[in-house]
């Protein structure tokens, strides 16, 4: 058993650096709830077909990470090995 929770450990660390470095790469929000008080930001083409976007993968991506860390973290302190 002490095998498989090394294993578990290293995934574990290999999706915290994937989780850190897609949050890095991610671009800011510009106008944050300034702009959504003000009207700003119409739906543009942009605006529509963002998940199709390098920036909506990285969205997902991070969604996908943290669901991924959040259950190893549970996994890793069961106390079950």
């Amino acid at each position: 058993m002490q095998v498989v929770k090394v294993i578990v450990q290293v995934i574990y660390v290999l999706v915290c650096l994937a989780l850190v470095f897609v949050v890095l790469r991610q671009e800011g929000k510009e106008g944050g709830l300034s702009s959504a008080l003000t009207g700003g930001g119409g739906e543009s083409y942009w605006a529509k077909n963002k998940g199709r976007s390098i920036e909506g993968q990285l969205e997902k991506a991070t969604r996908y990470l943290a669901f991924v860390f959040i259950g190893l973290s549970i996994l890793l302190n069961l106390n079950i090995w």
